[in-house]
C-alpha cells in the first residue's frame, strides 16, 4: 500500500479550505516546521497572516477571502470556530444591497483568539446550533434565518436593507415561510419585523 508524500496530505487539506492551510497542518501532513520559510522563498507557498499559508498553484475560488479567515478561526484540533454572520451572511447569501467594510464573525462563547485580531474581523460570541449554519469550502456562514434574528437583535442595518434581505430571502426560498413565521413570533424580533415589513408577508 502506497503511503501519501506529504505534499499530497496537504494538498487534501488545503483542496477543502479554498487553497489555505496552517502551518500546524502542514507539519501534520509531514512538513518540518523549520521549512515553511523555504517553500513560501521557492514560490510554492504564500504567506497569508501568522501561521497562514496559501498554496500558489490552487486555483483562487471567488470566496477566497472567506475561506481565509476562515481557516484563521480553526482551533488546535483543526476543527472550524468562526462562522461568517450579519451583514457579511447576508453579503455571501446575496441578499439586499448591503456592503460591509468589514467581516462579521461569531465564535462560541469562551472562545479567545491569541495574538492579533485581523482588523478585517468583527467578532461577536454565542452559541449555534448546527441548523442555523451551512458549511462551505474552508468556512461556515449563518443561514438567512439566524442573520436575520441577529440583525433585528443588532440593529446594524437600515430597516430599508433589512425588509430587502428579508423579501429577497422569502422569494428566493432561502428562508422558507415557515421560518419566517417563526421569526414573527419571537419576543421583540418579531415586533420589529412586522414593524419593518408590514403583516402583508
Amino acid at each position: 500500500m502506497n503511503k501519501e508524500s506529504p505534499k499530497d496530505l496537504l494538498y487534501k487539506i488545503a483542496a477543502g479550505q479554498g487553497g489555505y492551510f496552517t502551518a500546524r497542518q502542514a507539519v501534520s501532513a509531514g512538513f518540518s516546521g523549520k521549512n515553511h520559510a523555504y517553500y513560501v522563498k521557492r514560490g510554492t507557498w504564500t504567506r497569508e497572516w501568522r501561521g497562514i499559508y496559501r498554496l500558489v498553484r490552487y486555483p483562487i475560488p471567488d470566496d477566497a477571502h472567506y475561506a481565509l479567515w476562515g481557516v484563521w478561526s480553526l482551533n488546535n484540533k483543526g476543527e472550524l470556530q468562526g462562522v461568517y454572520s450579519h451583514e457579511t451572511a447576508l453579503s455571501i447569501f446575496d441578499l439586499s444591497d448591503v456592503q460591509p467594510t468589514k467581516m462579521h464573525m461569531i465564535l462560541p462563547r469562551g472562545c479567545r483568539r491569541h495574538g492579533t485580531i485581523p482588523p478585517v474581523l468583527i467578532l461577536h460570541h454565542a452559541e449555534l446550533k448546527p441548523s442555523e449554519f451551512e458549511e462551505r469550502p474552508g468556512y461556515r456562514v449563518t443561514k438567512p434565518f439566524r442573520t436575520i434574528a441577529d440583525l433585528v437583535r443588532a440593529r446594524t442595518i437600515s430597516p430599508e436593507f433589512l425588509k430587502q434581505a428579508v423579501l429577497q430571502a422569502l422569494e428566493r426560498g432561502s428562508l422558507p415561510r415557515s421560518h419566517y413565521r417563526m421569526l414573527k413570533e419571537m419576543p421583540r424580533i418579531g415586533r420589529r419585523l412586522r414593524d419593518i415589513i408590514g403583516d402583508g408577508q
